[in-house]
């Protein structure tokens, strides 16, 4: 839902989880209706540090892989496979990957390696990089 605010219409290619189980593969996609106005006529700017994870790297890796925003910060931590928990003693589980995320435009994803920002600059920093960066695309 999120990355559809940036987008005109439901015609934008998210992201696919092919889960492991079912041997199936299931396309994400911008949506067609949201219940606030899109925002399409601004620049969007994301910040990211070593701290940013999961759904966070996934919105970030989409937006820049899709062309629709600057990242600004650190490189993320690396998370894009879904994982279930599976018991294998009291008080002590292993997680396990189930299933993959594939971006429809790289045909690959984060996991392992992290998404790069567009201006590597310390998290502490990257908020006053990020206002800096837009007024220099703006002004």
């Amino acid at each position: 839902m999120w990355c559809s605010y940036f987008f005109a219409d439901d015609g934008v290619h998210l992201r696919d989880i092919y889960e492991r189980a079912t041997d199936l593969t299931r396309q994400y996609w911008t949506l067609g209706h949201l219940a606030a106005p899109r925002y399409l006529d601004r620049p969007v700017t994301l910040l990211t540090s070593d701290r940013t994870f999961s759904g966070g790297e996934e919105l970030a890796y989409n937006l820049k892989m899709l062309g629709r925003a600057t990242l600004i910060g650190q490189t993320t931590r690396g998370g894009a496979h879904p994982t279930d928990r599976i018991p294998v003693a009291p008080h002590v589980t292993v997680t396990v990957p189930v299933a993959r995320s594939i971006n429809p435009v790289t045909g690959t994803n984060w996991e392992g390696v992290g998404v790069e920002p567009d201006l590597t600059v310390a998290a502490g920093d990257a908020l006053k990089a990020a206002l800096e960066h837009l007024r220099t695309r703006m002004g």
